[in-house]
């Protein structure tokens, strides 16, 4: 996933109401912009840390500048949650999953469920149907572990279970996280921070929901998933 235009490097001055940052340019201007992450970004709004910003000149919109990138525990870590279902798209039919190949048909934001859209859905004549349900994961705690959720997710448990019963109806459901950051070996479902969750991972995966994670190559060019890592399904303790 290539960004539309260059990226605009600046500092971190704060990131305030989910929404906001503030950042100070290269040239010493100070800027307000929108932040596409309403996530607690933990570990990711330390005021000086470098970030990159994409510029969109739209008369519609309040603020120029959107936070995209920002350099924490050494690597570029992308923070926009629009991201991953782009990422995860071109991964897909770019055959980066052998389970999930190249499909004459993929839809994208489908109603299913109990009002909700599916991220993907892949669709071949002769085989079941796959609903992927994509998550944006940048949270790091141990090197080269990631974690998912960074906080209590009662919609990400909802997605779960409605893919339990995709499977019960006799399709795929998958759920396939997108890690953006390129320096995590593993992921880990995240049961200290929101053990309902972690409890639905499990009940999802014994029901046959499969399970992926990739993390993605960053540059101020663009995002790409890059390759599968293993994911730790075991129950953590508090």
């Amino acid at each position: 996933m290539k960004f539309s235009t260059p990226l605009v490097s600046a500092r971190l001055i704060r990131r305030y109401k989910r929404f906001l940052f503030d950042a100070e340019l290269a040239d010493g201007e100070v800027i307000t912009g929108s932040c596409p992450n309403t996530g607690s970004m933990r570990g990711l709004t330390t005021p000086g840390s470098e970030i990159w910003l994409s510029l969109h000149d739209s008369p519609t919109r309040k603020y120029r500048h959107m936070l995209e990138l920002v350099r924490a525990d050494g690597t570029l870590v992308g923070i926009n949650t629009a991201m991953p279902n782009r990422i995860a798209e071109e991964a897909v039919l770019g055959g980066l999953f052998p389970e999930l190949s190249a499909t004459p048909v993929l839809k994208r934001e489908q109603r299913y469920g109990i009002n909700s859209r599916i991220d993907l859905l892949l669709r071949e004549e002769g085989k079941p149907d796959a609903y992927i349900e994509v998550k944006n994961v940048h949270f790091m705690r141990k090197p080269g572990l990631a974690e998912f959720p960074d906080s209590v997710t009662e919609r990400g448990a909802k997605h779960l279970n409605e893919l339990v019963s995709v499977v019960q109806s006799g399709h795929r459901g998958v759920m396939l996280y997108v890690i953006q950051r390129s320096d995590c070996a593993s992921l880990r479902i995240c049961d200290d921070l929101d053990p309902k969750y972690g409890a639905a991972f499990r009940e999802a995966r014994r029901h046959g929901v499969e399970a992926y994670a990739v993390s993605c190559a960053i540059s101020p060019q663009g995002i790409f998933a890059e390759r599968l890592i293993p994911i730790d399904e075991s129950e953590q303790p508090d």
